[in-house]
């Protein structure tokens, strides 16, 4: 297969069997990315892939520069309709990720609330979780998921997403893109330390990591 012929039968993959989801481990390639996880939404299940750090990890940025409410990126689920919603009202942050053309795919996008928990329960880099009100309750999640203990979730089994492995997120907060519906400043965030959630104003600094589904 030459170089053309990949990048094509890479960028067709927006579709998964379930079988073929359900042989994936935690951190395995698919999709231009890695297997984080899957997801349910109103219309399905999906499988959640987790962008390459190069070039689908942002650094520290504001969520949004504007405190407005934003009506449409309140889906704790649904990290693309909420990062339109962002990039429409002109999120910088927002822009960058949905102006992302990685590995021959170009539909990536700032994780929900939900989305961004499954990141961490299933590619944590290190070992111990904080223990708190209903941090790590997802519904979302396939299967739903409940709060954390000390010890589980465990630190992830993939290597490259162990601490100071070459995929790993950083012990920092990553922004997700649903907008805290209790104050338009605010929006949610969770800390890849000890996986912490937690509504942080909009102008905080943090990083953030790109995602991508595939269809069951």
């Amino acid at each position: 297969m030459n170089a053309v012929t990949a990048v094509e039968a890479i960028a067709v993959q927006t579709t998964i069997s379930q079988a073929a989801a359900a042989a994936l481990k935690a951190g395995d390639a698919i999709g231009g990315g890695f297997y984080a996880g899957q997801i349910r939404q109103d219309d399905g299940i999906y499988v959640l892939v987790v962008a390459p750090k190069d070039g689908g990890e942002h650094e520290d940025t504001p969520w949004h520069a504007n405190s407005k409410q934003l009506d449409d990126a309140l889906s704790y689920y649904d990290g693309n309709a909420n990062t339109i919603a962002m990039a429409r009202a002109g999120s910088a942050l927002a822009l960058w990720a949905v102006g992302l053309q990685l590995n021959g795919f170009d539909d990536w996008y700032l994780p929900a609330r939900d989305e961004l928990e499954i990141a961490y329960r299933y590619l944590k880099p290190t070992a111990g979780n904080y223990v708190g009100y209903r941090h790590g309750e997802n519904i979302s999640a396939v299967p739903a998921t409940y709060a954390y203990t000390e010890d589980s979730p465990a630190q992830t089994a993939a290597t490259a997403f162990q601490e100071g492995g070459a995929e790993a997120f950083e012990e920092a907060w990553y922004w997700s893109s649903t907008q805290y519906a209790g104050f338009s400043s605010h929006a949610w965030g969770q800390l890849f330390g000890d996986g912490y959630q937690y509504d942080n104003r909009k102008d905080f600094e943090f990083r953030a990591r790109a995602v991508r589904r595939l269809t069951i």
